[in-house]
């Protein structure tokens, strides 16, 4: 199950909407075949490992991340090609999250005298498709939310300056994050503080943009922006207002699009948002700020995970930008804790990863 994990972990960034699920196949106690699903259409893990053995591997053990799918879908169910391979047990990490489905597959195998052992490794194997299993549960992306920040937590001067906090290797690690999510977004004053690009600007040309997204209630986005304007095959979705829609179409090129939103107490609401975009199949979204949304987010409980980089500067006051803005617990027993916490060196930078006390898998 370890290098399913591991062939699984090689589709990250590419299933979407489905879940990143890794297979192997064992025969006489030989890893006989490797498989992983690609992208969303194509065959999964399973059918991809039995393509290496001809689709014949009688008496053989298939080790899977995720249950096999017993539905007809974009690719025909997994566990007819598994009972016509004369496979004879399978081991299965978890079962499908989805609650139309979960179970199912396994039973299928079960009810034609396979051999099927699950929860192997399970913790492992549901942190590995973390998003799919919020966006399938909850239909909404699942949201990481990155911030970098001084050590005494500014993200930016009294002037709204903050290019750069962290180093150069932290801020290429904050470009392989973007090719992995379908969306990035930011709210419209982050658009006009910094001008930004929110592309994926790996080595070589590697990197895929996702979606930018940008939060702006009374569309106050500059039509020459360089979100707007810059080249790339990902188009712009800028969120708005009624009103604001009404009195601005047309102004943006035809890579920008414009989706209207609710307001409640002058603001967008996140959480309507949030339905829309996961009824647009965006399974993961990296929140990139600012202090205005990200607090914003965290009230209505939309942070599923942090990345959160710490550079050794200080700015040795009380007048910046932090990371959350709005009001705030008043006792530090209201705190919000973070779990499951790693850290990470860039250099003198460090970056600290953990989830929200009431994010649950």
């Amino acid at each position: 199950m370890t290098l399913a994990l591991r062939e699984a972990r090689k589709g990250r960034g590419r299933t979407s909407p489905n879940p990143a699920v890794g297979a192997v196949i064992v025969r006489d106690g030989e890893v006989v075949a490797r498989g992983y699903h690609r992208r969303a259409g194509l065959p999964h893990a399973e059918v991809e490992a039995l393509t290496r053995v001809g689709h014949r591997c009688p008496g053989g053990t298939l080790y899977v991340t995720l249950e096999p799918c017993n539905h007809v879908g974009r690719t025909p169910p997994c566990t007819q090609a598994i009972l016509s391979s004369g496979i004879r047990r399978v081991v299965v990490g978890m079962k499908d999250p989805n609650p139309r489905v979960a179970g199912g597959g396994c039973a299928f195998l079960r009810s034609h005298g396979l051999d099927v052992t699950e929860d192997v490794l399970e913790s492992e194997c549901r942190r590995l498709i973390e998003d799919f299993l919020v966006y399938v549960t909850q239909r909404r992306p699942f949201v990481s939310a990155k911030s970098a920040m001084t050590l005494d937590g500014w993200t930016a001067t009294s002037t709204g300056h903050s290019q750069w906090i962290t180093s150069e290797a932290s801020r290429a690690f904050v470009h392989h994050l973007r090719d992995r999510v379908d969306a990035v977004m930011v709210g419209v004053g982050t658009v006009l503080a910094d001008n930004p690009s929110l592309t994926a600007r790996l080595k070589r040309g590697r990197g895929r943009d996702p979606l930018r997204i940008i939060v702006d209630t009374h569309l106050r986005t500059p039509p020459d922006a360089t979100v707007l304007t810059q080249s790339s095959d990902a188009p712009t979705l800028i969120v708005t207002g009624e009103s604001a829609t009404a009195s601005h179409s047309g102004v943006f090129g035809g890579n920008v699009s414009l989706l209207t939103c609710p307001v409640r107490d002058g603001k967008i609401d996140l959480k309507t948002l949030m339905r829309r975009l996961g009824d647009m199949s965006i399974m993961n979204l990296l929140l990139e700020g600012g202090a205005g949304i990200t607090g914003a987010m965290l009230r209505e409980r939309l942070i599923d995970k942090f990345y959160l980089f710490k550079a050794p500067k200080l700015l040795c006051g009380s007048d910046g930008v932090p990371l959350a803005a709005g009001p705030g617990p008043e006792k530090m027993d209201h705190a919000l804790r973070v779990k499951e916490i790693r850290v990470r060196r860039f250099g003198d930078d460090t970056l600290i990863t953990g989830y929200p006390s009431y994010m649950t898998l």
